[in-house]
């Protein structure tokens, strides 16, 4: 909630006078581009400057949220006064915050007691929300076009998250607490910490202790082998946990973003040892870490010497006739890019088709925009024809900022202030363990889809086939998450309007990563419904959810019986690999180990 009472306004940014002169872009006239590149790829520098011209022009309006934030800075300190009055009485401090001048929302730098059941605690936290909301007006303030105001709002977001009394010892109780209980040796050892991060960890705090989570152990552990292998993927056949297997097997198309074990990420939480313990023959890509030398491999070589390569192998070593699809992210792109192009070339081979947090209509990309447009993509081809691929850093930093609290300022405390060792979460450690990407095929990518959106308005062309979705008719499973940051799930519902088959819409609980890692639990729950009408008819994905069925349990089981209708009958398990794909090595591979 912003401290302006001009709701109506903030969102909708005043331009300034046409005569005005744009004094950021004129200053980076005076910039190399190749530096520029390097050093603000964002465009942060430049909606720094464009704010400060902005508040120079609109004085007026830096004014009004300067005052509004004085008089709800003088209710917090009468809402203060009551509650501590409260205390002294002996009646309860600890309610009225339905009416505290500012909402208090969950927030996992605010979670010890005392920032409810001490006043002035209660008032620091009150003052830093309303701070918060001011820099937001802030941005409204300084009437910017509609793309810098959405940057420039990530831009003072991730100033107030710097300014949070949480980021220093006398703001974080809980830091304070654990230095009394320590005698001081929690705050020795949260500044070895910070030092150890600033050297090692580019200065941010550490998400994860990874030391006992390996890969091909604790992680990516089903059982399999490593069936074949050229210059970008290698493809893992899990070995069969069942006496029957069904008759079409299951190819799984992992984003290349990250390495594959997010669909196989620890017992009991894997995607892929679920699929395998349900009966089906399972392969799943494992793409290279790109180098220097992949810097020309190109979007279309991604498709050909992934999906497309790994079809034929399945095929081959099944001896089946039809293998189902799944995606996930970007792997998902290309297990519809593959299912389309197939179908277009009166290939029939692809039974059915699974998408997991995709998107395939990229008008509406949610926060991820703010990194997106046609002078950043410009500014990373820059930077990338320096070492011919996307640094695995740059990427991984992108993610953090787009939940910057929960990736990034979440540990400050714990691991700088209270000098607590970080988790060993799976999840953690595997969006650690980052990937690059060869600089021809992610710039290819960012245009013809995020900016260009050539997919969902049936436009794009690879290798001389156009591709139009509605040519895609094998059946489709989307499963989406209600708090993606990355794949909004309204996004992707609107691929149930661009493929051409009968499509099943779920919606999950969780965001990109945990709602994709949903084992059975008696906590999780999910949305689902089938898609019939397309085009103006069709429902939008608000209408959908009013109409679909709330079902208790995790989506694993409702993909388990929809899969198993369409996976054939049973037989016995075919031999892994083949003599014209013999087998290589064991699984998880050494593409993902990094070791080839």
């Amino acid at each position: 909630m912003a401290v302006s009472t001009d709701h109506a306004n903030r969102h909708e940014p005043r331009l300034p006078a046409a005569r005005t002169p744009d004094v950021a872009r004129a200053v980076e006239t005076f910039v190399p581009d190749a530096v520029l590149a390097r050093t603000d790829p964002a465009l942060f520098g430049r909606t720094a400057l464009q704010l400060a011209q902005g508040w120079a022009t609109h004085p007026g309006e830096v004014g009004r949220a300067a005052s509004t934030l004085a008089a709800v800075s003088a209710r917090i300190g009468a809402a203060t006064a009551g509650r501590a009055l409260r205390g002294l009485a002996g009646g309860d401090i600890t309610g009225g915050d339905d009416a505290a001048p500012m909402p208090i929302t969950k927030d996992g730098r605010f979670k010890d007691t005392t920032w409810t059941e001490n006043p002035g605690y209660w008032a620091l936290r009150q003052e830093y929300l309303a701070l918060v909301s001011f820099f937001e007006d802030l941005v409204g303030a300084a009437g910017l076009d509609p793309d810098s105001d959405e940057r420039a709002r990530m831009l003072m977001g991730l100033v107030g998250s710097v300014v949070s009394p949480t980021n220093v010892l006398p703001g974080n109780p809980a830091a304070l607490k654990r230095a009394f209980e320590t005698g001081g040796a929690s705050v020795v050892g949260g500044l070895r910490n910070l030092l150890d991060d600033l050297a090692t960890n580019n200065g941010k705090p550490r998400q994860v202790d990874a030391s006992k989570l390996r890969v091909g152990q604790e992680l990516a552990a089903t059982p399999g082998k490593v069936v074949y292998r050229n210059r970008l993927m290698e493809l893992v056949q899990f070995d069969a946990q069942t006496d029957e297997v069904h008759e079409i097997p299951l190819l799984c198309s992992p984003p290349w973003i990250n390495k594959y074990y997010v669909m196989d990420l620890a017992p009991e939480r894997s995607l892929v040892e679920w699929a395998v313990q349900h009966g089906h023959t399972v392969f799943m890509i494992s793409y290279r870490d790109p180098d220097s030398s992949m810097a020309s491999t190109t979007f279309e070589d991604y498709l050909e010497l992934g999906p497309a390569a790994a079809l034929d192998v399945v095929t081959g070593i099944t001896g089946s006739d039809k293998v189902n699809v799944m995606g996930l992210c970007l792997g998902g792109l290309m297990a519809a890019l593959l299912t389309t192009r197939c179908a277009v070339r009166g290939d029939d081979r692809i039974n059915s088709l699974t998408l997991l947090n995709t998107m395939l209509d990229y008008s509406e990309v949610g926060p991820v925009s703010s990194f997106v447009s046609p002078e950043i993509v410009e500014r990373l081809e820059q930077s990338m024809k320096q070492t011919g691929y996307l640094p695995a850093e740059s990427m991984a930093t992108t993610f953090d900022l787009l939940r910057a609290n929960d990736l990034i300022f979440n540990y400050i405390g714990p691991n700088w202030l209270e000098g607590k060792a970080p988790p060993a979460f799976d999840i953690l450690a595997w969006n650690s363990d980052s990937t690059r990407m060869p600089a021809a095929m992610h710039a290819s990518y960012l245009r013809h889809f995020y900016l260009d959106n050539e997919l969902s308005r049936g436009v794009l062309e690879l290798d001389g086939d156009l591709l139009s979705l509605k040519s895609a008719q094998a059946d489709t499973f989307i499963v989406a998450a209600e708090n993606d940051h990355i794949a909004p799930w309204r996004t992707s519902f609107t691929s149930t309007e661009l493929l051409g088959g009968d499509v099943t819409f779920v919606l999950s609980t969780a965001g990109h990563i945990a709602g994709v890692v949903n084992p059975p639990s008696p906590k999780a729950k999910h949305w689902v419904g089938t898609v019939g009408a397309s085009g103006p008819d069709a429902p939008g994905p608000d209408a959908w959810r009013s109409r679909s069925t709330e079902v208790k349990g995790s989506w694993w089981d409702t993909w388990a019986e929809w899969i198993g209708e369409r996976a054939g009958g049973m037989r016995t398990p075919p031999v892994t690999g083949s003599d014209e794909h013999p087998v290589l090595g064991d699984a998880p591979g050494d593409y993902v180990r990094g070791t080839a």
